[in-house]
C-alpha cells in the first residue's frame, strides 16, 4: 500500500460531448414508414389496448415487442404510448369491452368511448395494472407516455371537447398508472389539468418550439402553464420531452435555432420525439449540435485515490455539464482490469444534476491494473454512457487509470 498521504489526483482531459448516449437526444417513431438518419437513441411506440388484449385477459406482449427488433428501434430502449383512439386509424379499445361509442368528424374521423360509461374503466384499468406488470421492470423501456385518454392519448378531443374523459375518470387513469409503474418515469402532455400536476410526473411539449415559449394563451403554452401549476421544478425528478414541429427541422435548428435553443433550456429537455429533426427528408446541418445540448452531459474531471482504513478508496469527480439529469437507476460501477473484479458506488446518477458530480469506490487494496469508470445499463449488463472526455475505452469501460 503506497503510504497513508493520497497519490496525486490525475487530471481527466475533456473532450466533445458524445452524440450516442442512452435516453436522451431523439426519440423517433419506429414504424417502418419512417425514414431516420443521424442518431436516434430510442424507438417511440404508440400501441393500442385492443392490439395488446384481443381477448379477455389474453395478452400479445409479443406482437409489440417484435416491433423492437427492427427498423429504428433495432438495439435501443424505447417509448411507449398507450391509446384507445387515434383519429384516422382503427379504433384501438378491444371488441370485448361493451362500451358505448361515439363517433367524430374531426381530423380525419373516428369514435372514442364514451369516458362516462361506467363498462369502460373496471377493465381498463385492470389492462393498465397487467401492462406495468409486464414493462415496469423490462431494462429496455425507457419512458411511459401517460397517453391512453383522448386522440392520439394526448389527453384531449378538442375541438369536441365535451367527449373527452370527465376529471375522475383522468384521476382513476393517472392513479392506476402510477402504482403500475413504480419505476419507469412516465409524461403527462398537461401541466395545469387538475389530474396531472402532480410534483412527481413528467411532462411532454407536443409543438416545440412553437407553443414552448411566453406567448399569446399561456394556458396552451407549455412552459408558462408549467409556471401557472408550479410545475418548473418537475425535471429535477421527471423527464421533459417534446415533439418538435413536423417537417420543420431546418426551420428550428436553422433561423430558428435562438428559440428552439432557449426553449430547451428553459424547460430542461431531455429528448424530442415522436418526431424529430431525424425524421426531416434532410438532416438539419445543427442536428448533432442540439443533441449535444439537450439533457445530460458527463464530463470527468479528475480521479483520486486514498489509502481508506484498511482498504482504498478511488473518487471520480466531474461535472454534469447539461441541463437536465439522467432519470433510471443505472449503477455506476469502476472496474480493476488486473483482477477483473467491478465494484459499485453507492451515489445515485439521477441525483446528478446539472453541476458537479461524484461518485466514490471502496476497495479492500490499491489496484495495480487499468481502471475503468462506467455506468451500467441493466438491459445490457455492460456500460453505456459515454463522457464528455478523450479517453480511451476498453470493452465499454472508459479507462480513468493506466495500470501501474
Amino acid at each position: 500500500m503506497t503510504g497513508l498521504l493520497p497519490l496525486l489526483p490525475v487530471m481527466l482531459p475533456p473532450g466533445p460531448s458524445p452524440l450516442d448516449n442512452p435516453l436522451k437526444g431523439y426519440a423517433s417513431y419506429a414504424d417502418s414508414w419512417f425514414k431516420t438518419q443521424g442518431p436516434v437513441s430510442m424507438g417511440y411506440f404508440y400501441v393500442s389496448w385492443k392490439e395488446l388484449e384481443p381477448e379477455e385477459g389474453k395478452y400479445a406482449w409479443e406482437k409489440l415487442e417484435k416491433r423492437w427488433d427492427s427498423g429504428v428501434a433495432k438495439g435501443k430502449h424505447v417509448v411507449l404510448r398507450l391509446f384507445l383512439e387515434y383519429p384516422g386509424q382503427p379504433y384501438g379499445v378491444p371488441d370485448w369491452v361493451p362500451v358505448r361509442t361515439i363517433d367524430y368528424k374531426d381530423y380525419k374521423g373516428g369514435k372514442t368511448p364514451d369516458y362516462k360509461d361506467p363498462k369502460l374503466m373496471e377493465p381498463l384499468l385492470r389492462f393498465i395494472a397487467a401492462f406495468g406488470a409486464r414493462y415496469d421492470t423490462n431494462p429496455r423501456v425507457a419512458f411511459i407516455a401517460l397517453g391512453t385518454l383522448g386522440h392520439w392519448g394526448e389527453w384531449h378531443t378538442w375541438p369536441s371537447e365535451h367527449l373527452f374523459a370527465p376529471v375522475e375518470v383522468q384521476n382513476q387513469v393517472v392513479d392506476a398508472y402510477k402504482k403500475a409503474f413504480p419505476t419507469v418515469p412516465i409524461l403527462a402532455r398537461y401541466a395545469l389539468s387538475p389530474s396531472t400536476n402532480l410534483p412527481w410526473l413528467g411532462y411532454h411539449d407536443d409543438y416545440f418550439p412553437v407553443d414552448t415559449l411566453e406567448g399569446k394563451d399561456r394556458m396552451w403554452r407549455f412552459l408558462p402553464a408549467m409556471k401557472i401549476a408550479g410545475r418548473t421544478e418537475n425535471w429535477k425528478v421527471a423527464p421533459i420531452g417534446a415533439e418538435i414541429e413536423p417537417d420543420k427541422g431546418g426551420k428550428w435548428l436553422g433561423e430558428g435555432w435562438d428559440q428552439t435553443l432557449s426553449a430547451a433550456q428553459q424547460i430542461h429537455l431531455s429528448w424530442i420525439g415522436p418526431y424529430s429533426p431525424a425524421i426531416d427528408e434532410k438532416l438539419p446541418e445543427r442536428s448533432d449540435e442540439l443533441i449535444q445540448k439537450i439533457g445530460y452531459d458527463f464530463r470527468l474531471r479528475r480521479l483520486d485515490e486514498r489509502a481508506d482504513g484498511g482498504g482504498w478508496r478511488v473518487t471520480v469527480q466531474g461535472m454534469n455539464q447539461g441541463i437536465a439529469p439522467f432519470y433510471r437507476a443505472w449503477p455506476i460501477r469502476l472496474k480493476d482490469f488486473a483482477t477483473g473484479k467491478v465494484y459499485t458506488s453507492d451515489a445515485d446518477v439521477r441525483k446528478w444534476l446539472p453541476g458537479p458530480i461524484a461518485a466514490s469506490f471502496a476497495l479492500p487494496a490499491e489496484p495495480k491494473g487499468a481502471l475503468g469508470f462506467g455506468i451500467e445499463d441493466p438491459w445490457t449488463s455492460k456500460p453505456a454512457i459515454s463522457f464528455a472526455n478523450t479517453l480511451p475505452k476498453k470493452e465499454g469501460w472508459t479507462i480513468v487509470r493506466s495500470a501501474k
